[in-house]
């Protein structure tokens, strides 16, 4: 019996251990499977934080380009990075960021051969296009609670400058084109809102077209569509037209419609980041005004208007404007001048205008050493000569009755004897911008136009019918070669939000409409190469586009409706030496973009 019970209690007491040994166990377990989960979510939390400091350094680099600046700097060695005094400098120093509870020590290796220049690969979004390409490494380390490394990243990617002269069409909004004769645009297309393609014969798009909104084909204005022949390259780079639109009204194309088109028609693409309006103003510090080789500015705040040169720093330089006023030319026998004949009917007012002789300038800026810093006319500093006009008045800064003018030329050159030719020419303003007469049609260099808005008047103006009937304001053939970029208005409201189908009256008249005219073009030609780039609305003009004119606009100042204009005959198209990178105009605005070339996960410090 004795033996029964001690057998019982031997058994009963190995239970207990073995019991207790899994008990032990499943604690010991337990443990190392809450550590176990702990590690993993700090590794997760550790991963997301370094990928955040990756896309914080890869933006900063891309806003210094979008600033017209190149990063600069050295990297830190790498043999412990961002320790002690190994910090490297510049844009490519250590940075830390507090990030989901961890310290994240980030920096950034440019990669030798810096820049390249490229055509962007057929298939990319932006294929064919030429652009600088920029390549870096950035390195992130998150450190986590206990001072340990939780997830050590590295991004290489490339940045890409793409010039929007590029481009045959440009719209940082909603782009609509309905030419009436047939129309060929040989280049590229973008939108960075929805776009409306129509046409009243037909128009073929020679390059890609992207949107970062919706494609139409139809009108944005009314819900219509004429169902002519809108024709782009499918993937076998065949002309195709676009479905067709039944019934006679607009139609959405989906991904389904547009599958035969492959990357020449890309939509919903990821906005483009542009330059804002305001760097075209004049002010110290925005990217015209600074970069300028001369910058004039018409003064009406004195009693006799005068024309002065500045420096970048605001302020006149005196002496320079005393040599400019030594300068004879074609504006009442000045380079530049003062006028106030020229009535624009689709403002109803007078223009007060700073009137540029070109050829006359540029024999002023050789003779007279007028340039910025003893520059000369063949300076390549920013690809070639920029220059900025401007009007100073108590109107200024608003809607006002101002306006630069270019007359004189035909071709862009210095007429003294010796003078160098000029690599290119690009004029800026943050008023609105007249084209009198054939423009850069000889010996065509590269050229821009930047401005609030742009007008174009033939060979035949004459200010003393500027405010008589249209009929008495008859043009003739006209030549225009150069980018242009100016503010556009918008369909459907002052933001074009909510703008279909909001009738003719809000129409802007679509890119055949880009140029402001003035004269009856009935018959005539105006032939056009170039780019047209929109990144807004006018800031200083608030006529608005109502075809030839009507009952609601179109006045002369007594309130007589004396019309606007007619439409020329439209031989327009991209500019192919804009495909040319050294055929650009000078200061070229142009976008940036990060393409993402390698991701990885390291497991041990350098």
């Amino acid at each position: 019996m004795k033996q029964r019970h001690g057998f019982a209690l031997m058994t009963v007491i190995l239970m207990i251990a073995v019991l207790m040994a899994l008990v032990a166990a499943y604690f010991m377990l337990t443990r190392i499977e809450i550590a176990t989960t702990k590690s993993s979510a700090d590794q997760a939390s550790g991963f997301y934080a370094a990928e955040a400091g990756l896309n914080l350094r890869a933006a900063e680099i891309r806003a210094t380009f979008l600033g017209y600046n190149r990063p600069s700097g050295s990297s830190p060695s790498p043999s412990q990075p961002c320790a002690g005094g190994n910090l490297g400098s510049g844009d490519f120093a250590c940075k830390t960021y507090t990030l989901n509870g961890r310290q994240v020590r980030t920096y950034v290796v440019e990669h030798p051969g810096n820049p390249t220049s490229i055509r962007i690969p057929p298939g990319e979004k932006y294929q064919n296009l030429n652009a600088q390409e920029y390549r870096y490494s950035v390195f992130s380390v998150a450190v986590g609670p206990e001072n340990e490394p939780e997830a050590i990243l590295e991004m290489r990617f490339k940045s890409r400058l793409v010039p929007l002269f590029q481009f045959a069409a440009f719209y940082d909004k909603d782009l609509e084109i309905l030419p009436g004769p047939a129309m060929v645009l040989s280049g590229p297309v973008h939108s960075n809102g929805d776009l409306y393609l129509n046409a009243n014969t037909r128009l073929q798009i020679l390059g890609q077209v992207t949107t970062a909104g919706d494609l139409y084909h139809g009108r944005k204005d009314t819900n219509a569509c004429r169902d002519k022949p809108v024709e782009i390259p499918d993937r076998n780079y065949t002309l195709k037209a676009l479905p067709s639109c039944p019934g006679g009204t607009r139609r959405l194309l989906t991904d389904a419609d547009l599958a035969d088109w492959g990357v020449n028609i890309q939509t919903h693409v990821d906005a483009v980041t542009v330059p804002a309006p305001e760097a075209l103003d004049p002010e110290p510090g925005r990217i015209y005004w600074d970069k300028a080789d001369l910058r004039l500015v018409l003064d009406l705040t004195t009693a006799t208007p005068t024309v002065k040169v500045f420096d970048p720093g605001g302020f006149e330089n005196v002496a320079l404007t005393s040599r400019l006023a030594s300068c004879s030319g074609g504006v009442g026998g000045k380079a530049v001048g003062y006028s106030n004949t020229f009535y624009n009917p689709r403002e109803e007012t007078w223009i007060e205008m700073l009137d540029v002789d070109v050829q006359a300038l540029l024999d002023c800026a050789h003779s007279q050493s007028l340039l910025y810093a003893g520059r000369q006319l063949d300076d390549t500093t920013e690809g070639g000569l920029v220059f900025h006009f401007t009007v100073k008045g108590p109107q200024s800064a608003g809607v006002n009755p101002y306006g630069v003018r270019l007359r004189n030329a035909a071709e862009l050159k210095s007429t003294l004897p010796g003078a160098p030719a000029i690599r290119g020419l690009t004029v800026v303003s943050d008023q609105a911008v007249y084209l009198q007469g054939d423009y850069n049609a000889v010996n065509k260099k590269p050229a821009a136009v930047l401005a609030d808005s742009l007008n174009v008047l033939s060979n035949n103006w004459d200010d003393g019918k500027s405010g008589l009937p249209l009929n008495q304001r008859p043009a003739v053939d006209t030549v225009v070669n150069a980018a242009l970029l100016a503010g556009t208005d918008l369909t459907g409201g002052s933001d074009g939000s909510g703008g279909q189908d909001q009738g003719h009256g809000s129409y802007n008249g679509g890119l055949e409409n880009y140029p402001r005219f003035h004269e009856n073009w009935g018959g005539v030609t105006l032939k056009y190469r170039g780019s047209f780039v929109s990144l807004g609305e006018p800031r200083h003009v608030d006529g608005p586009w109502c075809g030839t004119g009507s009952s609601s606009c179109g006045r002369d100042e007594n309130g007589q409706i004396i019309g606007i204009y007619n439409p020329p005959r439209r031989d327009w198209n991209y500019d192919t030496d804009f495909n040319d990178a050294s055929k650009l105009p000078p200061l070229s605005p142009r976008f940036v973009y990060l393409r993402q070339e390698l991701f990885e996960r390291e497991f041990e410090q350098p």
